[in-house]
């Protein structure tokens, strides 16, 4: 296996040298001699007789060689590369390749002999290589090639070598044979090597690109690293077939590594080796062995499995495919929904959908309408190590391979939107598959700039406040948006965006949180804080930067309901979760919180009322896990229903978790391990026929009544009347931890509110209010309602199915004077004002 390396020339002979000097040197693992060679890149003033002439005399051109067909025409003539070498003899070889078409013409001459060596019988002895510079081969594959050197129109020995595009890229090395057979080398000792179909490549844009003279572009970021290595690999193999070792000089911009190939149709993936200091102290994880996936690459293949006792250091591979295809999005557009109006529903493609792909989503969205689903929020679909699971991803550009084409997502989400449904991604910052410094996986990453990419202290988090990590993240993000069409994305784990490179400090204004809001295509998107850790099983409350632009996932919605529904907490901080968070969001707005009951890992619905966790704030209800307790199972079925209810009539987004519709347990485990393929038939159950109803009625009920429920400011304190068991008359014990229920009068700020000054007595609204009571307690509370209107009664989660939710039909009607209403142990209920009773 052979590396090729540019570096400055070091020749005795510089006033003959463009100021553009390099050389070449060869590094072989089959102690390859090294070689040198100075070269110079430069654009030809006339055409004579179909040979290129330079009105330069100081520069070296080649001459007409006798008996060989003319050369290309200038027109023909694409790039041009000349290269001069000085010999151990003292003479000199002057090389020009010329690119005509993909094509490659190739003159060598040889001039300056010493006298001892005769002119006469001059022979080239050449080989090609490609990967093991041990093993030249002629054209045919053959052994090396001979062929006498001629002299042209000056006298100078020479010779032409033509070479098909097919057959590039290659190193073309070569000796000179006098007439006694002996050899004639570099100054140092070596065979002269020239590289044919390779350049020196442009900075940008990072990674693997195709110009539109189908010229193949590789770039990598690399600080530290003291050397990098393309590796190309023909289709199926697991060793690199050819490796260039990029020169610090020529391929070298910054800290931006490149190189350009005319030719790569041969070869099906790539992939870097790095060479740099193993400094512990500083973050320095080099290792030159492993073969690391491109962080920018677009497609990427699958890991390289380890077979018996071979190992393959080149553990994932980025594709060598042509670049993303147009795709045809019929004119569809974005649904771009104001946030007051969403309803999410967290999925994992892969449990979700039947065949486990993103074709599989588009057979669900039926069931999404009929939840009244108005965005997918997809947990991590970027590719990940199935061992370790999606909230440790290895790289952000690609999806995962087994979730189906690039095409496949496109047509998921394309028929997402004409549906009316936004989908979002969820975007993790708890780490890469990479591991840590006791058990390193080097894939991408670590072992391309471990110091800039990640924290210190030998973790795989991602330092998102390096300007280098900033403009990767960002850049990945702008190309799911622009290529496609993905309408926001959720930040897991975000509490470690705050995190400075120590991963200790918490920074005050981070600039990549700050990025993103202001940034000209992210900034138009749904952008949205999530503190989950998916590794810890828990949620941080702290005080996230929004600039009014990012929304939150709600922890505290999930605590302070989960609590009081379990009998436990303050009546004042449920009540807070049910108005919007205004402790949160007051700068904001309701529509920033993104309230939830389950997440992707922890307890699901069921096992929420089936498990008592103390970590989850869970309840059994009376006995633990599967039970035939009818008593049971009919609280289990109304704090399923309550949670529900909760979820949908408070103000912000309810965010529904997979399966919570259908009864989906992982039997009380909260590992995200234990999760399972999806039972679509539970559907079916009367649980599954019931729940997927009621989630739909509350939907249909947040949309009609969107001037309480849907809102985008906060209503107004006279608009809400707050009370205890004897109705709106008595004021909620909102700091007694005994209290367990609490009613609230919610009126719409486009009708007027009577009040009495000189009494307690408070009329309801003429028309579209509400009165909604809770009662997490054992006991049956009364309920006294408010007087002035005629209340109907749409929801009482303590009566059976299908009774517990109404349309209207039937219903409790207050007629004049007081009416009560029963709150059933463990239950809610709604009712909406119908008109005055006076």
């Amino acid at each position: 296996m052979a590396s090729i390396s540019l570096s400055t020339a070091l020749t005795s002979s510089k006033s003959e040298i463009s100021t553009r000097n390099s050389q070449f040197q060869l590094l072989s693992r089959n102690n390859f001699p090294k070689f040198q060679l100075c070269f110079l890149n430069q654009s030809c003033s006339q055409n004579i007789h179909g040979k290129i002439f330079s009105l330069d005399s100081k520069r070296w051109v080649p001459r007409l060689v006798p008996n060989s067909t003319l050369g290309p025409t200038m027109e023909e003539v694409k790039e041009e590369s000349w290269y001069r070498f000085l010999s151990e003899n003292g003479g000199v070889v002057k090389v020009l390749v010329l690119d005509h078409n993909g094509n490659y013409t190739v003159t060598i001459e040889v001039s300056n002999l010493s006298k001892d060596v005769t002119g006469e019988g001059l022979v080239l002895e050449w080989g090609m290589y490609r990967s093991d510079s041990s093993q030249l081969r002629g054209p045919d594959g053959a052994g090396t090639v001979k062929v006498p050197l001629m002299r042209n129109s000056l006298g100078e020995h020479a010779t032409e070598l033509e070479f098909q595009s097919s057959q590039s890229p290659f190193f073309l090395s070569f000796v000179v044979l006098n007439s006694t057979g002996s050899e004639i080398k570099s100054h140092r000792g070596t065979s002269f090597c020239v590289p044919i179909g390779i350049g020196s490549g442009k900075p940008m844009p990072l990674g693997f690109s195709l110009s539109d003279d189908g010229k193949a572009n590789f770039s990598l970021f690399s600080r530290n690293a003291e050397s990098v290595i393309l590796c190309l690999f023909e289709n199926g193999n697991e060793e690199p077939d050819l490796e260039i070792d990029l020169d610090p000089y020529l391929n070298r911009t910054g800290d931006l590594w490149h190189v350009c190939l005319d030719v790569v149709n041969k070869y099906s993936k790539y992939g870097y080796r790095c060479k740099g200091p193993l400094d512990w102290k500083k973050g320095g994880r080099f290792h030159m062995r492993y073969v690391l996936l491109d962080p920018y690459s677009k497609r990427i293949e699958n890991f390289i499995p380890d077979k018996g006792e071979k190992v393959s250091f080149a553990k994932c591979l980025a594709s060598l495919a042509s670049e993303i295809k147009s795709f045809d999005w019929g004119g569809i557009q974005n649904p771009n929904l104001p946030m007051e109006k969403l309803v999410v529903y967290r999925l994992n493609v892969g449990l979700v959908a039947e065949n486990k792909s993103f074709s599989g989503l588009i057979e669900k969205i039926p069931h999404f309408k009929q939840l009244g689903v108005t965005a997918i929020l997809l947990e991590p679909i970027f590719s990940f190590d199935e061992k370790i699971g999606p909230y440790q991803p290895y790289h952000f550009f690609s999806p995962m391979k087994k979730f189906g084409s690039i095409d496949s997502l496109k047509e998921m989400l394309k028929a997402m939107h004409k549906d009316g449904i936004e989908v979002f991604l969820e975007f993790s910052m708890s780490g890469t598959s990479e591991g840590d410094d006791n058990a390193p996986q080097p894939i991408s990453f670590r072992g391309i700039d471990n110091s800039s990419y990640y924290m210190n202290g030998g973790v795989s988090i991602l330092n998102c406040n390096n300007p280098v990590v900033q403009t990767l993240i960002l850049d990945c993000l702008r190309y799911w948006v622009v290529e496609f069409h993905i309408d926001g994305f959720s930040f897991v784990n975000s509490s470690l965006l705050l995190k400075a490179s120590n991963g200790i400090d918490t920074l005050s204004r981070p600039a990549f949180i700050e990025s993103i809001a202001f940034d000209p295509v992210l900034s138009k998107t749904k952008i949205i804080s999530d503190t989950s850790s998916p590794a810890e099983l828990c949620a941080q409350d702290i005080e996230f930067p929004h600039w009014k632009r990012w929304s939150e996932m709600n922890s505290k919605f999930y605590t302070d309901t989960r609590n009081f529904l379990r009998g436990e907490g303050l009546l004042s901080n449920f009540a807070t979760r049910l108005c919007g968070s205004g402790d949160k969001f007051s700068s904001r707005g309701p529509a920033f919180s993104f309230n939830y009951i389950t997440r992707n890992f922890g307890l699901t619905l069921v096992d929420l009322v089936s498990f008592s966790n103390a970590s989850e704030l869970s309840w059994n209800c009376g006995e633990e896990g599967a039970t035939d307790n009818a008593a049971v199972l009919e609280t289990r079925l109304r704090q399923i229903r309550n949670f529900l209810f909760i979820l949908f009539i408070s103000m912000g987004v309810p965010v529904l978790t997979m399966g919570d519709e259908c009864g989906y347990s992982t039997s009380g485990s909260i590992a995200y391990n234990d999760r399972k393929q999806m039972n679509w038939s539970s559907i079916k159950t009367p649980y599954g026929k019931q729940i997927t109803l009621f989630i739909a009625y509350l939907s249909t009920l947040r949309t009609r009544k969107d001037d309480i429920f849907q809102r985008r400011e906060f209503l107004k304190l006279e608009n809400i009347i707050w009370g205890g068991s004897d109705g709106v008359h008595s004021k909620p014990n909102w700091l007694d931890p005994s209290c367990k229920f609490l009613s609230v009068m919610i009126k719409p700020e486009n009708s007027e509110l009577e009040s009495d000054s000189d009494s307690d007595s408070i009329s309801a609204p003429n028309g579209g209010g509400v009165f909604i009571c809770f009662n997490s307690g054992a006991n049956t509370e009364t309920a006294v309602l408010p007087e002035g209107s005629a209340w109907v009664r749409l929801v009482d989660t303590a009566l059976p199915f299908p009774g517990f939710f109404v349309s209207g039909d039937e219903s409790v009607v207050q007629v004049a004077g007081m009416s009560t209403y029963e709150i059933k142990p463990h239950s809610c209920v709604l009712f909406e004002a119908k008109g005055s009773t006076e």
